[in-house]
């Protein structure tokens, strides 16, 4: 069959390019697992913030990535910049451009293949007609310029402008987004929500004139010889020179990403408009949806099983879940009625009504029967009031026994707490921690927690009667002996960190 008239598959595989992602800090460890089971990435490494891999994924699969804040594909990975910093800045200029650009080919061979990345969203997009109508319309353009050379200088001026095609039939440059992701004017029929800056595949025998502009991130040395709008300006200027394309700050065809440190110099360019860590599904934020999907993938959820999260808010956790295990039921329980109705209206939003139901129940006091549950996954709200008169701290035990007492035997609970709250709460353990079985991971580089659920309040009468109980039995702290803690993971939350703890019920 001709390939013309089978039709493109919505996923289509790519060939094989290297891509990275960047993470926030705890998140590497989280994503390296991802891109191994969902691409079936091979050649994975990974440094504080970044997590670098090769797969020939189609965009959906790179799409489906949950623990990456932004997909990028790899231009260069090259050692620090081995630049004379005890020069003046003339010299040391001209280092930079040097390394950055190298070799010419490196850049066209990235261009290209990004090019096709933006070609193989908009297929997706169009679907099969829409790529057929595409390729008869280029072959009547071709018919017709024959036909206009044959006529010779009879053909009217506005002929000849027509058939050379309008702004929004020339392949280059590519239409572009602004932004705030508006469509600039002329290039509405190109417009998708997909790549970056979707474009069309231009002929491999000539290169393309794009627009572009340099995002830069500098750090250590370099950062204190010069700021990463004066790098910016560097290197684009050397883009422009060596490379001939034209500078755009403001509407670019393409964003060229550098990051400069004492450790690396990286560059790449973005796949995707939005960030992959933006949740199209959500209404309303709570914990930052990355590092709810990172406490989920932890709960060893399997079809049919009964997820609780016993403090849901409003409900990010729930809906992650449900998103990526699609045969698993759940159930959100919250104190707060205002927090349940944004859950109701998140919920209503992502279209999971069907999988996920809400309760208004105290967390100290889960109207379900013992080991009913075989996934708990909690963040518990730190640094906030439970009432007038209580803390956390002084309810935790009470709230992790009650959990403890609805998860079944050989089922997982997973908990977001504070440092501080973790201390606290591991001198109610009997049982020593298992061997973290996931790699240590560094820094972060571009995350942030885009803004805690507002508090979640106990009832006064419940966190009252656990007052009375925990200062009359301070001697004897609380214990959890069916509970094994199998790993602890540092997470960043923005201003603070969290520590994600997973443990595993056992026989005691």
């Amino acid at each position: 069959f001709s390939k013309e008239l089978l039709p493109p598959f919505r996923d289509q595989e790519m060939k094989e390019l290297r891509y990275f992602c960047t993470a926030g800090k705890g998140m590497e460890q989280f994503l390296v697992q991802e891109v191994i089971s969902k691409l079936s990435a091979c050649d994975v490494e990974h440094i504080p913030g970044k997590v670098f891999f090769t797969t020939s994924a189609g965009l959906e699969r790179l799409r489906g990535l949950k623990s990456a804040e932004r997909l990028f594909l790899l231009l260069k990975k090259l050692p620090p910049l081995p630049a004379p910093w005890d020069s003046d800045k003339g010299k040391m200029t001209r280092v930079i451009q040097e390394k950055i650009i190298g070799e010419l080919g490196d850049w066209q061979q990235g261009l290209s293949a990004w090019l096709s990345l933006q070609q193989a969203a908009k297929e997706s997009r169009l679907g099969p007609a829409a790529s057929r109508r595409s390729r008869k319309r280029k072959r009547d353009e071709e018919t017709g310029k024959e036909e206009e050379e044959e006529e010779g200088d009879g053909s009217s001026p506005a002929k000849k402008q027509d058939l050379q095609g309008s702004p929004e039939e020339t392949p280059l440059p590519a239409q572009v987004l602004d932004s705030a992701g508006s469509v600039l004017p002329g290039r509405a029929d190109h417009v998708s929500e997909g790549p970056s800056c979707p474009a069309d595949v231009i002929s491999s025998s000539k290169q393309p004139l794009v627009s572009f502009r340099v995002c830069c991130r500098c750090s250590g040395i370099l950062a204190r010889k010069f700021s990463p709008q004066e790098l910016g300006r560097i290197i684009g200027m050397a883009i422009h020179k060596r490379l001939g394309w034209k500078a755009d700050l403001r509407e670019p065809d393409l964003e060229v990403n550098v990051h400069l440190s004492d450790a690396h110099c990286i560059l790449g360019f973005p796949v995707f408009r939005l960030p992959l860590a933006h949740r199209p599904y959500i209404r309303t934020t709570g914990l930052r949806s990355t590092t709810a999907w990172a406490m989920a993938s932890l709960a060893a959820i399997k079809d049919g099983c009964f997820v609780l999260d016993p403090m849901c808010g409003v409900g990010t956790i729930l809906i992650e879940a449900a998103k990526e295990w699609q045969n698993a039921f759940f159930l959100g329980i919250d104190i707060n009625e205002s927090q349940l109705k944004k859950a109701r209206e998140n919920i209503q939003f992502s279209d999971l009504t069907s999988r996920i139901e809400l309760m208004k129940a105290s967390v100290t006091e889960i109207p379900l029967p013992a080991a009913s549950v075989d996934a708990v996954i909690c963040d518990i709200p730190f640094g906030r009031k439970f009432g007038c008169k209580t803390d956390v701290r002084i309810m935790l035990p009470a709230i992790v026994k009650e959990m403890e007492r609805v998860l079944r035997v050989g089922g997982t609970l997973v908990l977001l707490l504070s440092p501080q709250l973790s201390a606290f709460l591991g001198k109610s353990f009997s049982r020593e921690p298992q061997q973290n079985q996931r790699p240590a991971a560094g820094g972060s580089e571009e995350a942030g927690e885009a803004g805690r659920a507002s508090p979640r309040l106990v009832d006064q009468v419940t966190a009252d009667r656990v007052l009375v109980s925990a200062e009359g039995s301070s001697s004897a702290p609380m214990d959890f002996p069916s509970l094994v803690r199998m790993g602890t993971y540092r997470v960043s939350l923005g201003v603070t960190d969290g520590l994600v703890q997973e443990y595993k019920k056992v026989i005691p």
